[in-house]
C-alpha cells in the first residue's frame, strides 16, 4: 500500500505525461493512477491537472493583476556575506608559510605579533581592511580557510617522510632517560629534511640536521636522498665538523 509520501511522488511523474497527452491517453493513465492510488477518479484528474506552476485564477486588488499560482513556496536561502575574502586568504597563506605551516591554533595567539613583524620587515604587505581582519580572525576560522592549502601538501596522514628504521639504533649511542644530559654538550637533537618542493613522488635531496641541545650549536649536511649510505656518509660528515663529541641523538624516526 502507497503512503502518501509515494502518492504524492508518483502525482509529480504523472503530471507531466498527463499534461501532454491526448484526450484518449489521458483516459488510460487517469485508469492506471487511480488503480495505483485508490483516488476517486474525479479528484484524481483534478490533481493531475492541477501542476506545479499552473495558473488557476486571477484578481485585481489595488490596482495589481495578482495571478494565483499552484505549487510551494520556496524557502529562500540566508545568504550570509563573505568576511573573510580572497585578499585575507593570500596574507593568511604568506604567514602560515613563514611560520613552518604550523596549526591555526598557534597562529591565532600571536597573529598581531607576526603581523606587525612581517610588515615592518618587508614581508608582507597589508592595507588596513586586511590587517583588521586578520587581527579578529579564529583559530578554526584560520583551519578552514587554509584546509585547501593543507590537502595540496598532506602526504598519508602528514607532510612527514621518514620511517622508522635501524640505522642510528645500530651505529650511534641513541637517547635513553637515564643518560640523557640536555645541559652537558653533545647530545643531539637529528632531522632528516626533505626537499621535494611539495611533490613527494620520486627521489629528491634530504638535509640531515644536527643541533646540540645544550648550547644550541648546528651542522648541516647534505644528503643524495634517504638511502641509508648516504645518511651515514652525513652522520659521519656532521660528527668530524661538530666542536666536540657526539654523545647522544635523538632521531626523528622515533628510535
Amino acid at each position: 500500500m502507497l503512503t502518501m509520501k509515494d502518492k504524492m511522488k508518483l502525482t509529480a511523474e504523472v503530471q507531466d505525461r498527463y499534461a501532454k497527452s491526448t484526450k484518449k491517453q489521458k483516459s488510460i493513465i487517469l485508469d492506471e493512477f487511480t488503480a495505483t492510488t485508490k483516488y476517486n477518479r474525479n479528484y484524481a484528474a483534478r490533481i493531475l491537472r492541477l501542476k506545479v506552476g499552473k495558473v488557476i485564477g486571477c484578481v485585481r486588488a489595488g490596482g495589481r493583476k495578482i495571478r494565483y499560482v499552484i505549487g510551494k513556496r520556496g524557502k529562500k536561502k540566508r545568504k550570509r556575506e563573505k568576511i573573510y575574502g580572497y585578499d585575507v586568504f593570500l596574507a593568511l597563506r604568506r604567514i602560515w608559510t613563514v611560520f613552518d605551516f604550523i596549526c591555526g591554533k598557534r597562529i591565532a595567539p600571536f597573529m598581531a605579533e607576526a603581523v606587525e613583524k612581517l610588515e615592518k620587515h618587508k614581508e608582507i604587505d597589508l592595507t588596513d581592511e586586511v590587517r583588521e581582519k586578520l587581527l579578529k580572525i579564529s583559530a578554526s576560522t584560520i583551519d578552514r580557510l587554509l584546509k585547501p592549502e593543507k590537502d595540496r601538501y598532506r602526504l598519508g596522514k602528514g607532510r612527514s617522510g621518514t620511517k622508522p628504521g635501524s640505522l642510528l639504533k645500530k651505529q650511534i649511542p641513541v637517547r635513553t632517560f637515564s643518560d640523557w644530559d640536555d645541559a652537558k654538550p653533545g647530545f643531539v637533537e637529528a632531522d632528516l629534511v626533505g626537499h621535494d618542493g611539495g611533490n613527494p613522488s620520486g627521489d629528491y635531496a634530504q638535509s640531515l640536521n644536527f643541533t646540540d641541545i645544550a648550547t644550541c650549536w648546528d651542522e648541516t649536511a647534505a644528503c643524495k636522498n634517504k638511502a641509508q649510505k648516504h645518511v651515514f656518509r652525513a652522520i659521519k660528515e656532521i660528527s668530524a665538523r661538530f666542536p666536540f663529541d657526539i654523545l647522544g641523538i635523538d632521531s626523528d624516526n622515533g628510535s
